[in-house]
């Protein structure tokens, strides 16, 4: 009996028509023949070149494309096109934020086209809205916002896949196996995206670097630097160049400078500072007036223009401070050295010095490079105690480091000084504008192993508001000296710009929730309410919610050569001066201000804005790796409380469930609306709840619950837990 013959299969290519646009549309400036089309869809059968050349034909006599030349196709374009930022959900899909349009535009995941969280992207928008909100495609990615990625390795005989750890990336990683890095199944590594070809699912890379095993603490700290893109080792020839500097004190170089060794001179820093970026000397007049200087490390002093040392601390832009380390710009031999103004040490500073009468008004000033000695060295604790003890000696509790000062008496008594000074400007700054945000900083106690054995809150004291109003004094005078001269001069300011309109009230409709008005008539009611609204939160339940709502509503703080002023300080002019140790601005600024004292002509404009903008970047990363390291140790602080109840506050809403902050450790974490057992709940956006559908019983934002512990992912940073119920009391 003859075989009866197979048919060949007639099943065609899915969604040929949008696949074949979509090729045409992303490459708009391009024309395709069938050939081209089909080897980017990754057929080469005859019965797909064939459904290709007769979709391109019909789709031609609808004029959707058009043949430029024989069996060459191109897009004819009739729509708009826009340009955004994509903002990824972890299903796949996303929005594009576009300034262009109030609401942000949402994609389909199918309609993503390989662009990923953070990307720039082309795209257009559809003329119907759908599913009512404005939808669209996008078309072109005109700049990826980053190329490497963290993750755990899995590795099979002939390939391996990167399980990325950030949600928001969507794809697992394809791995060569000759591209593995001699990574082992399950390590956690760093892996650069090389290629993603237009017929694959995934993107193609390779492992850059092991971090190591996850869950381990180094490894956990690493991955969160790698992250970011954040360095944590400096390359040898940093290193190595650094650690060749003459960082010895010359008389040829003193003579180049203002000494001022002789004037009374101190440190206040945290107890467990290691570098010291700033000093305050101390001087009473014949004439009655004080004369205060702000001594700043001369780090430019050191790291000069062209060298390795300039390329990798610009590179750098910040130091990084993590939960249980330090990543800083400048290598230890500067930062904790050379650069750090430590007692009983001559060094190199650059310096404002004013002379200021007893209602802290500013009388004279000078700017310049000196040499100074510091007599002492307070931690803030001790400064606090002088300062509260009210008398001008030194309490005996106080430990003071050093051994050779001018006289207890003389130190206490400009502190004292000091304080009273910084307490005036600190009025004055508030009457003007200004906005106190003192938000409470969760820090944690760490065993020799990085453990965390207890959490504790930091808050700012009179000794902490004394050395913010010099340094700020130092910063805006400097910033006024030179954006005040004529012809304009090229400088780098920090900006602060006002807050948009819909974030106020945003923030007021959730204020409004616990009995709070804000007053929106004029910039100076705004100030003045927003400052109320702080204080009134002080110690209560929602002081950490409301606090952070309040910065959220606020622009974001950047460096540029573009002065707007500094809305929340209420200053017209501002920059960044006092901490070149730990932020690149500071040392730009630091060269600018030299430049111009020496008489030279404005700096290209155009170069410093860039150097701004790559400051303010890094600034934010650094930032979001900060913020992740203490979201990391609070999830392995509740690790060891699983059985513990805790009480807090419901700091979040939303569709899938709601967010817990406990009260006594500042932890936030997840309660699943899946693990809300005594009723159905649906989120009420009006409300800020979620309410239950047969009960009615509500969940609100703000209200105070009982939860424990479900689970902890030091993985993924998530911390979720069980809802016990509403706290009765």
């Amino acid at each position: 009996m003859a075989k009866k013959k197979k048919r060949k299969s007639r099943k065609g290519i899915p969604n040929l028509t949008n696949a074949i646009l979509s090729i045409l549309k992303k490459n708009r400036n391009s024309s395709f023949n069938y050939k081209q089309i089909a080897a980017k869809l990754g057929v080469n059968d005859a019965s797909s070149r064939n459904q290709i050349i007769k979709t391109l034909a019909k789709l031609a006599a609808k004029q959707e494309i058009e043949q430029v030349d024989r069996g060459k196709f191109k897009a004819i374009i009739n729509t708009e096109y826009h340009s955004g930022v994509v903002d990824m959900s972890a299903k796949g899909s996303g929005y594009i934020i576009c300034d262009a349009f109030d609401e942000d535009v949402f994609v389909a995941s199918n309609n993503m086209n390989k662009a990923l969280h953070g990307d720039e992207v082309e795209f257009y928008l559809y003329k119907r809205r759908k599913r009512g909100k404005l939808e669209g495609e996008i078309t072109n990615i005109l700049k990826r916002e980053k190329n490497e990625y963290v993750g755990v390795i899995q590795i099979h005989e002939r390939y391996a896949f990167v399980v990325p750890d950030n949600a928001k990336m969507y794809k697992d990683i394809f791995i060569p196996i000759n591209k593995t890095f001699k990574a082992e199944e399950g390590d956690k590594v760093l892996v650069r995206i090389e290629d993603w070809p237009d017929n694959a699912d995934s993107p193609f890379g390779k492992v850059i670097k092991v971090l190591g095993k996850p869950g381990e603490h180094n490894t956990e700290i690493h991955a969160i630097l790698s992250d970011y893109g954040l360095p944590y080792e400096f390359p040898y020839e940093v290193e190595d160049y650094a650690n060749t500097l003459d960082t010895s004190i010359t008389d040829s170089e003193i003579a180049k400078r203002r000494d001022m060794r002789k004037d009374l001179t101190f440190t206040i820093d945290p107890k467990d500072a290691k570098d010291f970026d700033d000093a305050l000397s101390f001087t009473v007049l014949e004439n009655g007036l004080y004369e205060i200087g702000i001594h700043i490390a001369d780090v430019s002093h050191y790291v000069k223009e062209g060298t390795v040392l300039d390329d990798e601390a610009f590179s750098r832009a910040t130091s990084v401070y993590l939960v249980d380390r330090v990543v800083p710009m400048l290598p230890e031999v500067l930062s904790n050295n050379a650069c750090s103004l430590r007692p009983h040490e001559e060094k190199y500073t650059f310096s404002a010095v004013f002379k200021l009468n007893d209602k802290a008004e500013v009388k004279d000033k000078w700017f310049g490079r000196t040499v100074t000695y510091s007599d002492a060295r307070f931690a803030y604790e001790e400064a606090q105690a002088i300062i509260e003890s009210k008398t001008n000696t030194i309490p005996q509790e106080v430990s003071l480091t050093g051994e050779a000062y001018k006289t207890d008496q003389a130190l206490a008594d400009a502190v004292l000084k000091l304080d009273e000074l910084a307490k005036i400007m600190r009025k004055k700054r508030m009457s003007s504008g200004a906005i106190s945000f003192d938000k409470v900083e969760v820090k944690f106690n760490l065993d020799e192993d990085n453990n965390p054995e207890g959490v504790y809150f930091k808050t700012s004291k009179d000794a902490n508001k004394l050395i913010e109003e010099f340094m700020l004094l130092a910063n805006r005078k400097v910033a006024e000296f030179i954006g005040k001269q004529n012809p304009k001069k090229t400088f780098v300011y920090r900006v602060h710009d006002e807050p948009d309109d819909s974030k106020l009230a945003a923030l007021q409709n959730v204020v409004g929730r616990f009995g709070y008005k804000l007053n929106f008539q004029d910039r100076k009611s705004v100030t003045a309410s927003l400052n109320n609204l702080l204080k009134e939160v002080v110690g209560k339940k929602e002081q950490n919610l409301v606090d952070t709502l309040a910065i959220r509503s606020m622009s974001k703080a950047e460096y540029t050569t573009h002065n707007i002023g500094h809305y929340g300080l209420a200053f017209d002019y501002y920059s960044h001066f006092t901490s070149p140790i730990r932020r690149y601005p500071d040392v730009m600024a630091h060269r600018l201000l030299q430049h111009y004292l020496d008489g030279g002509k404005s700096a290209s404009e155009e170069d410093f804005e860039e150097k701004c903008q790559h400051s303010s970047n890094m600034e934010n990363l650094a930032t979001k790796a900060e913020r992740d390291s203490i979201k990391y140790m609070q999830i392995r602080f509740m690790e060891d409380h699983k059985d513990q109840e805790f009480l807090g506050v419901i700091s979040g809403v939303t569709d899938w469930g709601i967010y817990v902050e406990i009260i006594s450790n500042k932890c936030e974490g997840m309660v699943s609306i899946r693990d809300i057992k005594d009723d159905q709940y649906a989120f009420d956006e009006s409300q800020y709840a979620l309410v239950g559908r047969e009960t009615k019983n509500i969940y609100q934002l703000g209200e105070e619950v009982i939860v424990k512990v479900k689970n902890t992912d030091l993985i993924k940073k998530h911390l979720d837990f069980y809802l016990v119920g509403k706290n009765e009391d």
